[in-house]
């Protein structure tokens, strides 16, 4: 068995070698999801600290929709980090709601980019007893919007 440990460190190594993404995931650029809204990350700094746009395409909300900011921070602790974590908060300009969005960029195993968020949106509510109703959660997967 002594000599069968290194053999099998070596084999388990190189199985799980393959799984490691080739390339980092970028917040940076813009991205799409399956309803089509749009998400565009201006730049993220030396803090991890970003900001941009979210461009919703359905909503129940009878105003028009209008891109909205949004204002987040990515996990930087680790410098060999390949798929960061990350949340943001959009602040909804045609309504009286805010959505937080925390999630981790991912690369496949295509290679192709993959944003996969859970969010909670939270509607104002007139009356307090109305509160139990207030907060909606849901998941979303973002991929990145090929340059045209």
């Amino acid at each position: 068995m002594v000599q069968a440990t290194p053999f099998l460190l070596v084999f388990c190594l190189a199985l799980g070698a393959h799984s490691l993404p080739a390339k980092k995931c970028n917040l940076t650029g813009s991205w799409v999801n399956d309803l089509g809204s749009n998400i565009t990350i201006i730049t993220v700094d030396a803090n991890g600290d970003f900001s941009g746009f979210y461009s919703m395409a359905v909503s129940a909300f009878p105003r028009p929709i209008e891109n909205s900011p949004l204002r987040g921070s990515q996990h930087l602790t680790n410098p060999g980090n390949q798929q960061p974590t990350f949340g943001f908060t959009v602040h909804w300009s045609f309504s009286d709601t805010i959505t937080v969005f925390t999630g981790q960029c991912f690369v496949d195993k295509n290679q192709k980019e993959i944003l996969k968020t859970t969010w909670l949106l939270r509607l104002r509510m007139n009356k307090f007893g109305d509160n139990w109703k207030a907060t909606l959660v849901g998941s979303n997967d973002f991929f990145r919007q090929e340059e045209q």
